[in-house]
C-alpha cells in the first residue's frame, strides 16, 4: 500500500504543534535529552514547517553547486541565498529563560507519497549540503526577533508509515539514521481536528 497525501499532510499538521513534536522526540532518547527545559518545552523548541533559510556563499556559489548572480567587481563578497530547506519540519531548540537559540537543531523528514528510499535519503543530503554553509533560520512571526544562525549540530529523524515499504525501512536502518513510526490513529485521539483534516484531503 502507499503512502496517501492524507497520510502525509496529517503528519505534518501534527508535528507542527510543539507537544506533538515532544512526543516524537520521546519516542528518541537521545534526541529527548536535547530539550532544554521538560518542564517547560512550549517555550523550550520551535518548530518551523517547510522550513526557509538565508543561506551566505562565498564567491557566488549556490547551495547546490551551481554559480549565483554577483555583480561585477564584486566575486570575492558573500551573497545571501533564500533556500527551501528539503525536510518537513525544522525543530530549533532554545533556552527558555533567556529567550536565544541554541547549538541543536533537529531536522524532521515525513516519508512523501510516490518517495522511496533514495528520494528520502536524498533530502536529508541535500539539507546537509545547504546548512554546511552559514545560513539563518527564516523565523516564525512570533519568533522573528530571535537570533537564529548556524547550528553547531543538526540531527535527522524520520517519520514512516505502518505501509512504507520495508526496503525504506531497511535501508535507515542499515544507514543508521533514526525514524519513528507514526500513529494516524493515535494522533487524531490527540487532536480531532486532524480527523476532518484528513478527511477533507482525502476527498
Amino acid at each position: 500500500m502507499s503512502i496517501n497525501q492524507s497520510d502525509y499532510e496529517t503528519a505534518l499538521a501534527d508535528y507542527t504543534d510543539k507537544e506533538r513534536i515532544l512526543a516524537l522526540l520521546s519516542q528518541y532518547r537521545e534526541y529527548l535529552a536535547m530539550v532544554p527545559s521538560m518542564r517547560r518545552p512550549s517555550d523550550s523548541l520551535i518548530t518551523i514547517p517547510l522550513p526557509l533559510a538565508k543561506v551566505r556563499h562565498v564567491n557566488g556559489t549556490s547551495s547546490m553547486g551551481s554559480r549565483s548572480y554577483v555583480p561585477s567587481g564584486m566575486n570575492s563578497m558573500a551573497v545571501d541565498e533564500m533556500v527551501s530547506i528539503p525536510c518537513d519540519i525544522a525543530v530549533l531548540m532554545c533556552d527558555p529563560e533567556w529567550k536565544i537559540k541554541m547549538g541543536v537543531e533537529i531536522l524532521v523528514f515525513i516519508h512523501r507519497p510516490q518517495e522511496d528510499f533514495s528520494d528520502l535519503l536524498l533530502r536529508w543530503r541535500n539539507a546537509q549540503t545547504a546548512l554546511a554553509h552559514e545560513y539563518e533560520w527564516i523565523m516564525p512571526q512570533t519568533n522573528d526577533h530571535m537570533f537564529s544562525d548556524r547550528a553547531e549540530k543538526i540531527h535527522p529523524i524520520f517519520v514512516v508509515f505502518p505501509h512504507t515499504n520495508a526496503r525504506i525501512l531497511k535501508g535507515l536502518k542499515a544507514s543508521g539514521l533514526p525514524y519513528i513510526l507514526y500513529n494516524t490513529v493515535e494522533a487524531i485521539a490527540h487532536n480531532p481536528e486532524l480527523k476532518s483534516l484528513s478527511s477533507s484531503i482525502d476527498n
